[in-house]
This record gives C-alpha cells, sequence and structure tokens, in this order.
C-alpha cells in the first residue's frame, strides 16, 4: 500500500492551515474551506490527523464516497476507515438491504460506539442517501451490543439465547458473517461488525478464552481481551410483533386487493423469526427517526463535502421517494400512515447544524466563503493527455525554475524514471514517501490515487500527479476489499454425501447410502458409513476407508440400477472400465508427448513496452491473475508449445490475462488468433484489445459475420502477409481460407461451447502452437485432465477489488417488481438487461416494458438482426444512449458493460444452469450492489428440475461459485455434455468420480511407471484392534459435519497430515476424546500399513498380526532377524504375542509397520 504522509509537513507550515488548526480547538462555528474537489480527500486525512475524535464525512454521491474512502488509506494507512452504505433498495421498495450494506452499515456503528478500543479513531463515510436512511437508534445499538472478556461468567445458553435475540443465525460452522455454532464447550459467533469470527471457550459457565480464527481453515489465530457482538441488522426480530399488531389493522382496513407481500411477512413477524426484508418495518419501531448522525459521539467532527450539491441530492431523493410511495401505497404494498423511512432535508439541516460542521466544498449560504478558507491554497494540476515527453520537458522546467517539489504518483513510476534517466540524473522509484520532500526535487511514487492538484508554499510549490493528469484516466487505488468470496472451510469438499444418495464404492459397486450407523463389535464401539444394495444386502464402511466411498453421478440423470453382493457383474465393470480408461490414457499422454517434443524456439523474456502495458491495466491485478500471468509467461518462453487452461469465475480477469500474452507473442513477432463462440463477444474483444494497444504499433482486426464478404476479402491477405497482428473471430477463423504467415498463438475463449469438429481441430493445433483456454464454467473431466499433467492449468479464484455478490431473486414474473428493480437502477444512472429468449415475440416484450416503465429508453438485440444493425445496438448501448436492452441470450457470453448492474430474465426456466450463471456474471462487475432476477411462469408447470436449477443459482449466488453450480448441474442433468461418445458408457457404468479417478490413476501410472498400488486398485486394508474408534456425536452434534470430517480424515496420505488435523480438531472442538485419539490412531496405522503392503493389521486374544502377501517372495528368516521384539515371521503374516494388559502396544505396533515399510523389497507391489 502506497503511503504519502510525507506531504502532511507542506501544508501544516501554510498560514491558513494554522489558523483553521486553532479554531478546531475552539467553539466557535467553523470556516468554509472552499477546497477544490481532487485535494479534498488529501485536507480530510490531515484534519484527521489534527482531530482526537472520529470523523463524519458525508458527501452527496455514493460513488464519490467510496472513491473517497479509497484515498485515504494511502494518507492514513494506520486509521480505520468505514463505509457507511446506502441499502440496495430505495426507500419503499420491498427488497433486502443486501449483505454487503447491512454489514457496512453496523460497522460503522460499532466503530462510532466502540472508538475507545480501537487502535485509532474511525472515520466514517457517508453518502447522501445512506445518511437519510433511519436507524436502530444509538440507545438500542448500545444496550444489545455485548462485550465479553475472558473470566466472564455468563452461561453458553445465556449467550447462544443473546446472539438469537440480535439476530444471529445457528449454523453448522459460523462461516458467514451473523452465524453462531456451537460445539460442546465452544461457541463460534463470527460478529456483523468483525472482519474474522470469534471463538469463545468455556470452563463451565466462565468465559475461559477468546480467540479470532480463520474461517477457511477453523483454525485459531490470537487470543483476544475483549470481543464485541454488535447486532446483526438494525431491526431486531424481537421487536416484531408489535409491527405484526399493526399489519393486521391495516389488513382488515382494506376491501379489495392481495397486498400480497406484507400478508407473507406478518406470521414472521409474529414468531420474531428473520426474514430478508425485514429492515422496510424500521420506521415502525420508533416515533423518533434516528440516522448515522445520533450514533457520533459528542467529540466526532462532521465534515460535509459540498452542501449545495448534499441539498441538490437529498430533494431528489426525497422527491422519487414521495412518487414511490404514491405507487406503493395504490398497489397496496405500504399502508398510507406509513412513518417516513428517511429523514428529510430539514430534519437532515437541523441535524447537522447543531453538530458545528466544517464544510470542505462551497459554503451553504452561497459562493462567499465564511471566515477562513483554503481556496487560495490548492490548484488543479497540468494535464498532460499522455503525452510523456512534454510531461517530462514540463517536469524538468518546474524543477529547476521554479524550484517545485513535484511527486509523481502513478503505477508506471519505473518507466517513467527510465524516460527521465535518458535526459537526466537517475531517481529511484519510491513505494511510500513518508518524509517531507525538498524545494526542487523530483519523487517518482509507485502507487495510485485519482487526481492531482498543487498546493502552493513559501518554500517552493508542492506539485502532486497522478494517472488522471498524466494519461488523462485514474487507476484505481489498491485497498481491501470490502466482501471478499465466502470462505470455504476445511471440510466443504466432502460434503458431497447425504442419506438417500446413490454412490459407488470401489470394491462393491453401486449402492444407496444410508448414513451413519454405531455399532459394537467384540466388545468395542466403532461408527460406520451404511451403504445398502439391492435386495437387503448392506456394507458397513469402516471410517478409515471411507474415501473408497463417492457420490455417483452418471452419463444421464437417469437412477442407476444397484448392485448386489456376492455377485462378479461388478469386477467385470471395473475390469472392462479400467482397460477403456488405460487406452483412453495412452491417448492423453501420446497428445501431451507430441506437444513436448515439438520444438519452437521460446518467446522472448518482457520488453519496456510490455511493462508499460501492464502498468496501464486501470484495475488492480489479483495475486490469482499475477499468478497466472506468470504461469503462462513461463510457459511461452519454453522451447515447447504451451497448452495451459485459465479457469475463473465469470469477471475475475481471464481475458487481461489473454491479452498480455497476445502482446508478449506480437512483440517477439508471431501472430495471434483468438477464437470466440459469439459474434457480439468478438466485437466487444475487438473494442477492448484496440483499446489497449492503441499506444503501440499492433494491429488487431475481427473476422465475423459483423464483417461482409468485401471487408473480409480484404482482411484475409492482410493475414496471410503478416499485416494483421492479432485477429479475433468466432469459429469463421478455422475456415480453410484464413492462412496466418506466422501463427504463434491460438487462444479460445469458453472451448465447450464449439462442436465436436472444431475441438479435433483444436487436438490437432496443440501439438504445433502454443494454446491458451479460458472458461468461466469448470468442466471436471477438464480439471482432472490438467490436475493430472495432461494439460496445465491456472486457476483464478480471487474475486476482483470490491466485487460484491450479485443479488438473485427467483420467483413468478412480477410486473411491481420489474417496474421497481428498472427504476432503482435508472435512479442511480444504471442500465438493465432484460433477457426474452423468443426472437418472435421480443418487440411485443419490449413494448410491454415501455408501457410499464414509460421513464426507460428501450432497445432490441438479438442474434438474428442484420450484422450493422446488432453492431449499432450494442455500441449505442454501451455508449448509455439507451437504459434497457430487451434481447436474446447473446448477452451471455463475456459483454463487460460495468454500467448495467441488474439483470432481468423473464422465463428463466428455459435456460440451462450454465446459461443462466454466465448471465448473472454480465452484471456485477464492479463496486456497484448488482440484482438477478430469474422469474418463470407463463402456460404450464416450469418442472420440478428447472425450479431446481434456479434455488441452486439462487442459493450458490456467493462470490466465486462457479464451481459448486457446475457439479450441482452434473448432479442435476448428468455429465453427458461434457463426454464422448465412448466416455459415456464408461460414466455410466461406474460414475463421474470414480472414473476421473481411475483416469488419473492410469495417466500417473503410465507417466511414472508401475506403482506400488492406485487410489482404486489398491486392495483394502482391514484394521480390526479393540479400540473404540469414532467422532462422538456428544462432541460434533451434527451428523453432515461428522461425514464430513470422517470422509476427510480417511482421505489423508501422510503421517503430517494426520499431525496437523489433530491439532485442527483439538483447536475446533476442544479436547480430543479418547475414540477421536483412537481414529487418528488408527489412521496412522492405515498410512504406515499401505507403505508395508499390508492387507490386514489385528489384535485377537492378546496376538497381534499384520498380514503381508509379500512375504512368500523373501527371505523370511533374514527379516525376522532384522524385527527382533516379541514377533516372528510366517508364510503370510508378521505375529507378536502381547500382554495388552502390561504391554503398551500401540507404539510398538507403529514402529513395527514402519520397520517394515523401510524393509519391504522395492520389486514387491
Amino acid at each position: 500500500m502506497t503511503e504519502l504522509t510525507g506531504l502532511f509537513p507542506v501544508l501544516r507550515s501554510n498560514p491558513a492551515w494554522h489558523g483553521l488548526r486553532q479554531q478546531l480547538q475552539q467553539t466557535a462555528p467553523l470556516p468554509d474551506l472552499q477546497v477544490i474537489s481532487a485535494a479534498r480527500p488529501f485536507v480530510l486525512a490531515a484534519l484527521a490527523r489534527e482531530w482526537d475524535g472520529p470523523i463524519v464525512f458525508i458527501t452527496a454521491r455514493v460513488d464519490r464516497a467510496w472513491d473517497v474512502a479509497g484515498q485515504l488509506p494511502v494518507w492514513l494507512p494506520d486509521r480505520p476507515v468505514h463505509r457507511f452504505a446506502e441499502p440496495v433498495p430505495h426507500f419503499y421498495e420491498r427488497a433486502p438491504w443486501g449483505d454487503s450494506a447491512v454489514r457496512s452499515r453496523i460497522a460503522a456503528l460499532a466503530a462510532l460506539h466502540a472508538v475507545d478500543t480501537m487502535q485509532g479513531t474511525p472515520i466514517i463515510v457517508c453518502p447522501a442517501r445512506a445518511l437519510m436512511q433511519r436507524s436502530m437508534s444509538a440507545e438500542e445499538f448500545a444496550t444489545e451490543t455485548l462485550t465479553l472478556r475472558p473470566g466472564m461468567r455468563l452461561p453458553p445458553d445465556a449467550l447462544l439465547a443473546h446472539c438469537l435475540r440480535l439476530g444471529y443465525a445457528s449454523s453448522t460452522l459460523a462461516l458467514a458473517p451473523g452465524t453462531f455454532s456451537r460445539r460442546g464447550g465452544l461457541i463460534d459467533i463470527f460478529p456483523q461488525a468483525a472482519r474474522t469470527p470469534l471463538r469463545v471457550d468455556y470452563f463451565d459457565d466462565e468465559i475461559e478464552q477468546l480467540r479470532r480464527f480463520d474461517p477457511a481453515s477453523q483454525r485459531s489465530l490470537e487470543r483476544l481481551d475483549e470481543a464485541k457482538v454488535t447486532p446483526v441488522r438494525e431491526i431486531l426480530p424481537h421487536r416484531a410483533p408489535g409491527i405484526a399488531d399493526s399489519l393486521t389493522d391495516w389488513f382488515n382496513s382494506l376491501q379489495d386487493g392481495d397486498s400480497s407481500g406484507p400478508r407473507a411477512d406478518r406470521e414472521a413477524l409474529e414468531q420474531e423469526a428473520p426474514f430478508p426484508t425485514l429492515e422496510q418495518y424500521l420506521p415502525w419501531l420508533d416515533e423518533r427517526p434516528s440516522s448515522l448522525l445520533d450514533h457520533a459521539p459528542a467529540n466526532a467532527l462532521i465534515v460535509v463535502e459540498d452542501w449545495s450539491t448534499l441539498r441538490e441530492t437529498v430533494n431528489g431523493l426525497e422527491e422519487n421517494a414521495l412518487k414511490q410511495r404514491e405507487e406503493s401505497t395504490s398497489a397496496q404494498q405500504i399502508p398510507p400512515d406509513l412513518p417516513l423511512p428517511y429523514l428529510t432535508w430539514d430534519a437532515l439541516v437541523e441535524a447537522i447544524e447543531e453538530r458545528r460542521p466544517l464544510h470542505l466544498g462551497r459554503p451553504p449560504g452561497g459562493d462567499e466563503a465564511s471566515g477562513l478558507s483554503l481556496r487560495e491554497c490548492f490548484a488543479p494540476g497540468p494535464r498532460f493527455g499522455g503525452q510523456l515527453r512534454l510531461m517530462l520537458d514540463g517536469l524538468r522546467q518546474l524543477q529547476r525554475q521554479q524550484q517545485e517539489r513535484i511527486v509523481v504518483v502513478t503505477a508506471q513510476a519505473p518507466r517513467l524514471a527510465e524516460l527521465w534517466r535518458e535526459q537526466e540524473s537517475f531517481i529511484p522509484t519510491l513505494n511510500s514517501l513518508e518524509v517531507e520532500p525538498q524545494a526542487g526535487s523530483l519523487c517518482f511514487v509507485n502507487g495510485a490515487l485519482k487526481e492531482g492538484w498543487r498546493l502552493r508554499a513559501d518554500e517552493g510549490d508542492l506539485l502532486l500527479l497522478s494517472d488522471q493528469e498524466i494519461f488523462g484516466w485514474s487507476r484505481p487505488e489498491p485497498r481491501r476489499s470490502q466482501t471478499a468470496a465466502r470462505p470455504r472451510a476445511p471440510d466443504r469438499s466432502y460434503s458431497d454425501l447425504h442419506e438417500g444418495d446413490i454412490v459407488v464404492h470401489v470394491d462393491y459397486g453401486i449402492g444407496r447410502f444410508a448414513g451413519l450407523r454405531r455399532r459394537t463389535l467384540g466388545g468395542t464401539e466403532r461408527e460406520y458409513l451404511l451403504v445398502e444394495y439391492e435386495g437387503t444386502d448392506m456394507v458397513f464402511v469402516p471410517i478409515h476407508q471411507a474415501d473408497r466411498l463417492t457420490r455417483y453421478i452418471g452419463a444421464d440423470n437417469r437412477t442407476p440400477t444397484l448392485n448386489r453382493l456376492g455377485r462378479p457383474d461388478w469386477d467385470r465393470v471395473r475390469s472392462k472400465t479400467r482397460k477403456a480408461i488405460q487406452e483412453e490414457a495412452k491417448e492423453l499422454l501420446e497428445l501431451y508427448a507430441q506437444r513436448a517434443r515439438a520444438r519452437r524456439a521460446g518467446f522472448n523474456t518482457d520488453n519496456a513496452w510490455q511493462h508499460e502495458l501492464e502498468a496501464s491495466f486501470p484495475f488492480i491485478e489479483t495475486e490469482d491473475q499475477l499468478r497466472a500471468v506468470r504461469d503462462v509467461k513461463a510457459d511461452m518462453e519454453r522451447d515447447f508449445p504451451m497448452d495451459r487452461l485459465i479457469c475463473g469465475d465469470v469477471g475475475y480477469g481471464k481475458t487481461e490475462v489473454a491479452l498480455r500474452a497476445a502482446f508478449k507473442a506480437v512483440m517477439d513477432g508471431r501472430q495471434v488468433a483468438m477464437l470466440v463462440p459469439t459474434t457480439v463477444l468478438a466485437q466487444q474483444h475487438l473494442e477492448s484489445f484496440s483499446r489497449r494497444l492503441a499506444p503501440f504499433p499492433v494491429k488487431v482486426e475481427m473476422l465475423s459475420r459483423f464483417r461482409t464478404r468485401e471487408e473480409q476479402a480484404e482482411l484475409l491477405p492482410k493475414v496471410t502477409s503478416g499485416e494483421i497482428d492479432i485477429l479475433i473471430g468466432t469459429h469463421r477463423l478455422l475456415g480453410a481460407d484464413v492462412v496466418f504467415r506466422d501463427l504463434g498463438l491460438l487462444i479460445i475463449d469458453e472451448e465447450q461451447r464449439f462442436g465436436v469438429t472444431h475441438k479435433e481441430h483444436f487436438k490437432r493445433l496443440r501439438t504445433q502452437v502454443d494454446v491458451l483456454t479460458l472458461t468461466a464454467t469448470p468442466i471436471p473431466r477438464t480439471l482432472y485432465m490438467s490436475l493430472t499433467g495432461v494439460r496445465d492449468i491456472s486457476m483464478i479464484q480471487t474475486p476482483p477489488e470490491e466485487r460484491l455478490p450479485v443479488i438473485t431473486h427467483t420467483g413468478h414474473f412480477d410486473e411491481h417488481m420489474t417496474r421497481q428493480a428498472i427504476l432503482r437502477e435508472l435512479e442511480r444512472g444504471g442500465q438493465v438487461f432484460y433477457v426474452h429468449n423468443r426472437v418472435r415475440s421480443i418487440d411485443m416484450v419490449r413494448g410491454r416494458l415501455e408501457r410499464l416503465v414509460p421513464e426507460a429508453r428501450c432497445i432490441v438485440g438479438h442474434g438474428q438482426m442484420h450484422e450493422r444493425t446488432l453492431e449499432n445496438v450494442m455500441r449505442t448501448f454501451a455508449r448509455g444512449e439507451h437504459d434497457v436492452l430487451v434481447s436474446t441470450s447473446i448477452v451471455e457470453n463475456g459483454l463487460d458493460i460495468p454500467n448495467v448492474n441488474t439483470l432481468i430474465v423473464d422465463r428463466a426456466d428455459r435456460f440451462g444452469m450454465a446459461q443462466l450463471y454466465q448471465m448473472r456474471g454480465r452484471v456485477g462487475r464492479g463496486a456497484r450492489q448488482a440484482w438477478a432476477y430469474f422469474f418463470h411462469g407463463g402456460t404450464g408447470d416450469p418442472g420440478e428440475e428447472a425450479l431446481a436449477r434456479l434455488d441452486i443459482l439462487a442459493e450458490n449466488s456467493d462470490l466465486g461459485a462457479g464451481l459448486q453450480i457446475a457439479m450441482r448441474d452434473l448432479e442435476l442433468r448428468g455429465a453427458g455434455d461434457i463426454l464422448s461418445h465412448r466416455q459415456t458408457g464408461q460414466v455410466t457404468a461406474v460414475g463421474l468420480q470414480l472414473y476421473t479417478r481411475m483416469l488419473a490413476d492410469a495417466v500417473r501410472g503410465l507417466k511414472e511407471g508401475p506403482q506400488r498400488g492406485d487410489s482404486v486398485g489398491d486392495a483394502r486394508l482391514a484394521i480390526d484392534l479393540p479400540l473404540p474408534a469414532y467422532l462422538p456425536s456428544a462432541w460434533i452434534h451434527e451428523m453432515e459435519l461428522r461425514l464430513q470430517i470422517y470422509r476427510r480424515i480417511a482421505g489423508l496420505t501422510r503421517e503430517e497430515e494426520v499431525a496437523e488435523i489433530r491439532e485442527e480438531l483439538r483447536d475446533r472442538f476442544g479436547a480430543l476424546p479418547a475414540a477421536v485419539v483412537n481414529l487418528l490412531y488408527q489412521i496412522e496405522l492405515k498410512l504406515l500399513g499401505q507403505s508395508a503392503g499390508a492387507t490386514a493389521i489385528t489384535l485377537r486374544n492378546n496376538e497381534l498380526g499384520i498380514r503381508l502377501p509379500w512375504l512368500p517372495t523373501i527371505n523370511r528368516e533374514q527379516l525376522q532377524r532384522a524385527l527382533g521384539g516379541p514377533f516372528r515371521v510366517t508364510r503370510t503374516s508378521v505375529e507378536g504375542d502381547v500382554d495388552v494388559g502390561h504391554v503398551d502396544w500401540q507404539p510398538l505396533l507403529k514402529q513395527t509397520l514402519d520397520r517394515l515399510a523401510r524393509l519391504r523389497p522395492a520389486d514387491t507391489d
């Protein structure tokens, strides 16, 4: 993170600033500073350094608020900055506020209430609508917030009861804010205002320890001396019954109409149950409305950015709210006597003025400043429009003749420093500037700012330049994302089994999972996974063999026939499938070997232009993006062709990786072809590539039906001659008449969207040129091929900075909701995708929308339009000349219009899950909250499977949910769509997961030589010891969680992993019961036994036995001497007499297995 704290001394030396510091210490009204917009974040930060209390910064627009909040860490790296977000719906809309908005508001309130316990006093940044919105009263927030400390006596049940009162929801694991879980003497809580969850460790009724823990690993991070548990929302469910009574009175007064929404809420209100739209009833709770300002303590400084702009914005919001109130009252969505859900302008003026505000911009009374002003201190910086030589000449003149202090903050600082060195002395690039620059100095700082400015000073002006002044655009400031992808607990990967699921056991075949069962055999209690087979057959699978059980996913959604135990059917199926898979593995490896044998000169390392291009990326790269770029470059610089898959969720930055690879190829004199599935996407890539590469001598063109025959005829010779560097197009690129002079890189976007013939063409190309494939739809077969080394893979799993999950609504089509959704988007200056996938009726739908929302400008776009017409539609919509694009599913692939943040699909039940997921990825690509409405309806029942698809999408709305959705889609429809004809039969026979596992084993076996055993073919290791080994239900209550941990434990492959999970379980669930210690001991024995080649480990009647099939092939007398101790070596096993009552046999058994593993001959299987 860039720091520019060294610039504050320049301001402090200014006499006007000295006068302001004195006025801050007095009680008289504060002055109107009239600072230019660009310098206000800097002045706000300087005020925060002078002021002892918290600061509330009020601005008109939400985008301005977030800009300021993003810049403050550059000036105040150690101060907490909170965004007080505006709720997503407008004041009278019955819709959820949005998890991110609710959480940011609670965090801001908590910061204002707890400033004495924080490392620094907070700065709260608040846009107008957020300030207007009514909030919980300050008194209630303070009363309900619970403070926890070690040594405090608070019975666990009392703590849980208070959590429920505050709106927290019980969960198996506390992974998300607003949830809690209990496991014996441990209670996990994820406070709404915290960045990490809290673990409360009890001894009886006393809190013994408080610890923060990582929600992804579930491991503790650090101990705490104090923790606060705030309300989850600004309205608490226990206050709701009174609202239900008021609703009942209103319903009784209605003569007709359904008022369906409020009626559905009444039951939940009566039962004090939380529901998504509970905040709608906040105005009914208190007579006196409360706002953020009521929570600010007496020593808080209220800073208003620009009074006149704030007034105009609030008045406009009030005017819209009055119209919305009238519509909602007419539609019987709200009662006519509903108290105002917001504070009026008059109420805000009164609340602000009584707090002695400071105005950064224009004063309330006009343009004349009251008293002291900083108007003359700041001025805009010069603009250079990307003319770097002109800029450097200008800086040289300012530095030498006027002794100005010049600070240049840009991600291209190294490049500019190099250009400066060509004419002047070398100036090192800085990452931060923490000391005051001297007169006549020039500093290049690697970082980002929104805008620069000039600060006048007696000892030499300070000129701060950003990308805005240098290039004409601003790069966002690197900042911590407000909403990260929801963490996945370590056990979640094993959570795909539920009672009743069809499963496949490696040894027994296809059965039905019947849950966990506890059994006592020979006086020893153990837990098993029960699998039922045809008839009354059943298998109790020991915990240490749980990894031999997988969920069945076939080639279609038909339920398979269960196997019967004792018959040879399953052995025949498995043997036949294994043989077929061996052939497939050989073909895959031959393709891989051909690529490895193919030789071509590696691409050169990055040049200066490559660095310049990458520095011009107007966003902050994620770590995964940077890793993917490094992977691709390393592949390209090797001496054989690249074949890499870039797998990342929708909008996670795959195209930028491809662009950098393409530029690298062009810089080496090679041509690039980029193949995309749709014409619209080709056009968008053409525009984005052309825009980014405009400063460089790179020629980008497109070949698709957007080009006429004449244009194509003119273009093709330029491709052949090498005049075209990058050619983007649809499958037209694969035509025989498209001949490249020197094709070096093929980029394939969404390969699965192309047909079988095209894929065969790609297969041949992979041995000749570098191939980079991009996909946002993870396909398990593709992933398994990549993970086994047949294809290289880079995963981009980190969401871009500021990305928020898309709020997803599913249900019957609702005209009132549709109108409100479109109006909400128009109110914030945004645009809407409306998807109707029937060309013959799309114009009729447009007309209906124009009647429903006459305020919106609608336009139609679909694939059957003339090429030029469709191209014009997309361009004018992207320029903002229309508000709603009524289209078919052409928006599904790759469209990137950041201003579109609402998606409405009117017959979502007619689409596949992957299609809907791709469409949802078209919105929410910036920092704004986005919405997706998947409506179903019309004639006929949508069908159970269609509704299931929509439910899955609504449930998986977190960032990075692509893989979960892909797997659930496979479960619903089967894997037929991603398989070849030959593979379909194999997957039907053994299930997708076992098939891919067998394929991975076959590939690994062919690459690395015969293995001592593979994950599928290993003989079962039976362990029969008089040790109770299980996870007690009193220790982990939830059966699903126990099952997940069982499967995770069974999949461990190294002793170090056993040690790690032992510590993790102790941390997460408390002291390990004896049965858990025994369970982990048996897993250690399993690993040692597998290394030793054992098939059974037993202890019966004081006799230890280790069955070893390889004993007949060795000198057993020599092994007997090497083992020593109580053991004897027979033809089939190693046996030893132990007195279980007097001998500590467990370490002895481990030591013996370890020695056997080391003594086992290398050539035994």
